[in-house]
Order: C-alpha cells, then structure tokens, then sequence
C-alpha cells in the first residue's frame, strides 16, 4: 500500500491548474513563463508524489483521468483562496516599495513605456517594475498583473478600467521601399503590396482595411510573426510594408505612412486594474502615472 503523500509543492499543482485551463502544455508555459519541459517536468513530479495518472493522452491530445478530474476541482478552490489571500495583501500594502506588475503587448512594451518607466523609477526608486511584455491578455484576477494595457475594454467583474486617449493605426513602410512599390497612392495600389501580420490578427485588420477602399487578403501576407517588435523590425528594414499604432511609429524616425489619404484605423487604449488593489499606494501611483502618460 502507497504511504500517504506529504506536502506537496504549490508550483506543481499551479502547474497542472494552469495546463488544464490553457488547454495545453505549451500555452501553459507562456502563461507562467515557463519552458514546456520544465512545465512537463512539474506536472509529472506531481504525478509521482501523488502516485495517480493525471492525465492521459488521446492522440495530441491531453485529457485528464476521472483522478486528474476530482484533483483540479480541489485545485480550483485551493488557487481561489491563494488568489484572494494575495490580493488582499497586496491591497492593505501603503507602501511605496515592492513590485508592480505591467503587463503589454511587446510593441508598447518596447516602444511606448520606456519614458513612463523612467519617470516612476524618478518618482518612486523603491519600487520595481516588472513588465510583461507579452501579446496574450494576462488575467488579473489570477495576478499574472497587476496593471493592464489594452486595446479591448475588459468585460470580467471586479476589474477597474481606465479609457485613455486613442490611438490609430496606419500602413508603414521606408522610403526606399515605397519607391520600389511605385509610391502606391490609393487603397487597390496598396492592395497590391505584400505586408507583415500578426499571426491571431489578419482577418479583423483586412476586414477594416477593406472598409477603407483597401481590398486586401491573406495573399497580402506572406511574413506572420507572434510578435509585434519582429513584425515592425520587418517593416524597419524594408523588407514590406506593415500596420502599426502612430504610438510606436512616432518614434520609428526611418518609417513613413504608406498611403496618407486613407482613413486610419482607431485603436482604444485601456488601463485595467483590480479595484481591491486600487487601494494599494505603489501600484495606484503606477496606475496613475500610467494614466497621466496616455492621456
């Protein structure tokens, strides 16, 4: 008979909750930030200290035993009350030292935060910013963040968001290689041209293109990227043509507007926070200066 397992580690459990929810090892990974195999080591180490099969696997597919079953139900409750004891820490926190935790797109996180950032270690030097830069919308009530920028008003309760002021999003490219293109100067010229993309993106952005007199389609994209930093590095050193925020193209000196005449596409800018840690000093200045710097 299996002695009684002892206690068992909280990053090996978190790891199984975080698999079951992402749907797969991989995801899970980035949510933690993690490898796969160190993901797959953990869930395994619990496995074996567990002495049960948690999951099995039904072609690529994992699926969790009736065992791995009843486990993440108790898991769910044990992550819930983990959330709630450091959220509430975090909230009755008046200090203005520790950690705030920014999570933003690469692009913005690279491109548009580094003044904000300046200005918080000048205002603030005994807080550390963590910055998430990552393109997949971190959930806050799990304190992946504590503050979020986006371009999507959040819809989960609990949540404090903060408009700011819009931002649009134009087509780019460098000079030199507009002059090969010919200068296209209207929306069927530029339809012509190739393009870089965002890999979960292209249909909502050729659907407002073509509301803009630019039939473009996924033939216009033959260079996709999970990240926004690699596709603008592509349009930087002219290699296509790409769509940007004007946020981050301002400070790309070596990029111009492809086809000035045609209507931008309005990006929103949300700030997004919990309302319990509202209340806590170092991550409400952060928000605040965040607020301030966007507005």
């Amino acid at each position: 008979m299996k002695e009684m397992p002892g206690p068992i580690d909280w990053n090996q459990m978190r790891a199984l909750l975080a698999t079951v929810e992402a749907g797969s090892l991989s995801a899970a990974a980035r949510r933690l930030g993690l490898t796969q195999p160190t993901l797959g080591r953990q869930v395994a180490a619990l496995e074996e200290d567990l002495g049960i099969a948690v999951f099995e696997r039904v072609g690529r597919r994992l699926v969790l035993t009736e065992a791995g079953q009843r486990l993440v139900a108790d898991l769910r409750e044990m992550g819930a009350a983990a959330d709630r004891v450091a959220m509430s820490a975090a909230a009755q926190s008046q200090s203005v030292e520790g950690v705030v935790r920014i999570t933003a797109a690469d692009i913005y996180a690279g491109h548009v935060l580094p003044p904000l950032l300046a200005e918080v270690r000048k205002a603030a030097p005994g807080i550390t910013l963590e910055v998430l830069a990552t393109g997949s919308i971190s959930d806050l009530l799990r304190r992946e963040a504590d503050i979020a920028i986006r371009h999507v008003r959040p819809d989960q309760d609990g949540l404090i968001a903060r408009r700011c002021r819009d931002t649009a999003a134009y087509v780019y490219g460098t000079p030199d290689l507009l002059d090969r293109l010919g200068r296209p100067s209207n929306g069927v010229e530029l339809a012509r041209c190739e393009m870089s993309g965002a890999m979960d993106g292209i249909e909502p952005f050729i659907a407002e293109m073509r509301q803009r007199g630019v039939p473009l389609s996924r033939a216009n994209f033959p260079l996709l990227t999970q990240s926004g930093m690699t596709g603008w590095e592509w349009v930087c050193r002219g290699i296509c043509l790409g769509p940007m925020v004007e946020a981050v193209a301002r400070q790309t000196p070596e990029v111009e507007i492809a086809v000035p005449a045609i209507d931008p596409i309005p990006v929103p800018v949300w700030l997004v926070t919990h309302r319990e840690l509202h209340t806590s000093r170092r991550i409400r200045l952060v928000f605040d200066m965040l607020v301030e710097h966007f507005s």
